[in-house]
């Protein structure tokens, strides 16, 4: 019988380790699964792929393999015959694989089914996916359910590559940041056989606002404010995500100053940010009847000069 070389079939150095292989075998697998991949060619290369990962994937068969690995290598032909004596110590059932792994595992293995039929021993777990979610600033603040549309990969009954609609209402946990990954177990592609499907992963990116800025989890409103109400000090109302509240702005305020008020932030762990109102001094419109003359009477009789740093 002819020998086979399980680690040149799965294209892995006979020293890799048992992830590498598992890693190896997931691959070939995906390529050559007959659900896949319709065709007796394909058969044949997946239950070649599944009988070495049987022989390799446990540690116990693994070793009994590679003693007898050196062994077999040795024929010039390329053929196979246990040494006299041989006595298989790995125990597995069945006569689903070949003649060469009967003979040297005592008896074979038994698979869950066909390996064409997406058997429970070789099936293979669907396609993870991942989808860009849009959050709003305030849907941030408790846990959120949105609708979700995306495509599953599938084959037609020709066998053809298509894809399936797929609609579901997730969960957005409150608290959740820019560029956060939200999992949706069992959600994903699903799986060849009995295997279980993928999982879906939602990349959470925070639409920007049209009155906040983001800063870590703090947010930033500009506060426009009338000159004389920088000046003379006023209470202005101000939006915050829950609403609006009344805010006291200071006599002499300058533009560019930053009010602190607390709590009023984006969630973060054992607490809340802060909402910072930055003042912005907008000046009327020119022109306007009146206006123009108390702005001259103002400069004459303020005798303030806001540059005379730079003539010192």
């Amino acid at each position: 019988m002819e020998f086979k070389d399980y680690y040149k079939i799965l294209g892995v150095d006979p020293k890799a380790e048992a992830k590498d292989i598992k890693k190896a075998y997931r691959q070939l697998a995906r390529k050559t699964h007959p659900d896949l991949n319709p065709g007796p060619e394909a058969e044949e290369k997946f239950k070649a792929i599944a009988e070495a990962y049987e022989a390799l994937k446990n540690p116990e068969r693994r070793a009994e393999y590679d003693e007898l690995r050196e062994y077999g290598g040795q024929r010039p032909d390329g053929g196979f015959q246990a040494p006299p004596g041989w006595e298989s110590r790995a125990g597995a059932d069945g006569a689903d694989f070949s003649e060469f792994f009967n003979s040297v595992f005592g008896g074979g293995f038994r698979s869950s089914g066909q390996a064409g039929a997406g058997s429970r021993g070789f099936g293979i777990r669907g396609q993870d996916l991942e989808i860009e979610m849009p959050v709003f600033l305030e849907e941030t603040l408790v846990d959120t359910q949105k609708p979700v549309a995306y495509q599953i990969p599938a084959r037609d009954e020709s066998g053809q590559n298509t894809a399936v609609r797929k609609s579901l209402k997730v969960t957005i946990p409150a608290g959740t940041a820019d560029g956060a990954r939200v999992r949706v177990k069992g959600q994903g592609a699903p799986g060849v056989g009995n295997a279980p499907a993928g999982d879906l992963y939602l990349h959470v990116r925070l639409v920007p606002h049209p009155v906040f800025d983001i800063e870590g989890h703090n947010l930033l409103v500009t506060v426009p404010l009338a000159p004389w109400e920088a000046a003379l000090g006023a209470k202005v109302t101000v939006p915050t995500l829950e609403g609006k509240i009344s805010l006291t702005i200071q006599p002499d305020s300058q533009a560019g100053q930053k009010l602190r008020i607390k709590g009023k932030g984006l969630l973060l762990k054992g607490g809340r940010g802060d909402l910072f109102a930055q003042l912005k001094v907008v000046m009327p419109p020119a022109g306007t009847d009146g206006v123009d003359e108390i702005w001259k009477k103002l400069a004459e009789s303020a005798a303030f000069n806001p540059r005379a740093e730079w003539e010192k």
